[in-house]
């Protein structure tokens, strides 16, 4: 179990940094939040280790690295059960073209980000999905995005309540 730490100023401010700027050099951070080299590699340390950094991840101009198709895919299932949802779950998580998939509410019960190589190999996943009778999909919609008119950059730190 992950232990909370009281989030002062100082860590909030290390957070909304890092979160949109994970390969900052630990000077030019300490800088920014007005630490000392090694008071603010603690303060980063102390975070991590209370696992306030769930993952680093780089974002990657794919367009220039592959051919590739961006959808998301909404699924309904037959039952909204607590062992349907978990059956469907556990097939979607080992899919690793599925880089999200999110329980929502309305007329849908899941919607994932999805990258395929084509749109055949997108039509497939959503065949081998929607043909496993143990998962109970009752519908697939898939919506292939055109164009990235805004992406998401990090979550907007600076417009929520802290806790």
């Amino acid at each position: 179990m992950k232990k909370n730490l009281k989030l002062d100023d100082i860590s909030k401010k290390i957070l909304s940094i890092t979160h949109k700027q994970s390969d900052i050099s630990n000077q030019e951070l300490a800088d920014r939040v007005g630490l000392s080299k090694s008071a603010c590699f603690q303060r980063t340390k102390a975070l991590k280790e209370a696992g306030y950094f769930l993952t680093f991840t780089t974002d990657l101009d794919l367009d220039r690295i592959a051919k590739h198709v961006l959808a998301y895919v909404e699924f309904t299932l037959e039952s909204n059960n607590p062992k349907a949802r978990k059956a469907f779950e556990i097939a979607i998580e080992i899919i690793p073209e599925f880089m999200d998939c999110l329980r929502v509410t309305g007329d849908i019960d899941y919607i994932s980000f999805t990258c395929c190589s084509d749109t055949q190999r997108l039509n497939d996943l959503c065949d081998e999905i929607s043909g496993n009778a143990r998962l109970g999909v009752q519908k697939i919609k898939t919506r292939i995005i055109l164009e990235r008119s805004k992406w998401y950059l990090g979550y907007p730190l600076e417009k929520l309540e802290w806790l």
